[in-house]
């Protein structure tokens, strides 16, 4: 028998050319099979963000059924591969590394009472990821994402635009929609954004935020047949401020756990940094005299790509909201030295 393909491959090499496909295809890794990883999985495949999705947990027979569930849809969804393993090389390659495995919030629980058993359990297994994805961008998902970044960043090595935390990326979306619902506009044309902890001392910036081209500061309601509505009165702000940090603990209390916001706010994340689409989201990242503020993870708005999180942008704040914004980042502090770090 006539060897024509190695004939041909080797006629190739003389030539110095390459006849293997030179497409490069994208992996996203999600670390974690539990409610909020699942969920990332399957949000991150039906918007078509990696060709391939590789799922891992330490319980083998849960992350193998959440793979397969998913998979049993590819059909109606943008062509990918799903795996799902407790072998942690299942993660071999990642682009991307999304994290989202860690103690489970329970109601009435704040954020930064989970940090101890979470900041653990990242300690243990970050070495192991970073070993078998020393290239890939890590986005840390779980609670409390402020400190655990923190501490990711410290036990893994990795510099600072390679590592962030998927910050108030959700709560911004939370602030944009009750927001919306307000004002009876399209939540795609509100812009308003919050800093600071993904957490109680969270800080919405009023005063750069804005509908289509209009402060929102200024926003003078919608005209109608019943006179003008959907003015934001110094007391609206409030009551939409405070619903903004409460709704995570009134989701847990209703059904057990947040999954679907925060799935779809990771996914479009990890599109920002697998299209270089230097996107501008508040993700939280590594800060050094950032208004003054240094070496504390907290949310600011700041631009994704490929290479992970890039300029932090110094948008408009007024005194209060940057006062707020330092308190915020001193209470992060103070939490992360309790832990050594």
């Amino acid at each position: 028998m006539v060897d024509t393909a190695g004939r041909g491959q080797r006629e190739l090499d003389d030539l110095g050319l390459d006849a293997s496909p030179t497409r490069r295809t994208t992996k996203l890794a999600v670390v974690g099979a539990g409610s909020v990883g699942s969920t990332m999985a399957y949000a991150a495949l039906m918007r078509g963000v990696a060709r391939t999705v590789a799922l891992y947990d330490i319980n083998a027979a849960k992350v193998e059924a959440e793979a397969l569930d998913i998979g049993h849809g590819i059909q109606f969804m943008p062509m990918a591969d799903v795996v799902g393993s407790d072998d942690i090389q299942v993660c071999a390659g990642a682009d991307v590394v999304v994290v989202t495995a860690g103690a489970k919030q329970k109601p009435g629980q704040s954020r930064l009472d989970l940090a101890e058993a979470t900041i653990s359990l990242v300690r243990s297994m970050l070495p192991e990821l970073v070993a078998v994805a020393p290239d890939a961008v890590y986005v840390m998902v779980t609670n409390p994402v402020d400190i655990v970044t923190y501490a990711a960043l410290k036990f893994s090595g990795l510099p600072p635009n390679q590592m962030f935390g998927s910050g108030t990326v959700l709560d911004s979306s939370r602030l944009r929609y009750l927001i919306a619902q307000h004002t009876g506009v399209a939540v795609q044309n509100v812009h308003a954004y919050i800093a600071g902890e993904h957490g109680d001392s969270e800080i919405p910036l009023w005063s750069s935020a804005t509908i289509g081209s209009v402060p929102l500061m200024e926003w003078p309601g919608i005209p109608g047949r019943g006179g003008v509505t959907g003015r934001l009165l110094p007391a609206d702000r409030e009551r939409i401020a405070e619903e903004v940090v409460n709704s995570a603990y009134r989701i847990i209390a209703g059904k057990g756990a947040t999954n679907y916001a925060v799935a779809l706010a990771g996914s479009r994340i990890i599109e920002a940094v697998l299209g270089d689409e230097r996107r501008v989201l508040p993700v939280s990242s590594l800060l050094d005299d950032y208004r003054g503020i240094s070496d504390v993870c907290l949310s600011v708005p700041s631009i994704v790509g490929r290479e992970g999180v890039g300029a932090r942008l110094e948008v408009a704040m007024s005194d209060d909201e940057l006062m707020g914004l330092r308190r915020s980042a001193d209470g992060l502090r103070q939490v992360a030295r309790q832990f050594g770090l």
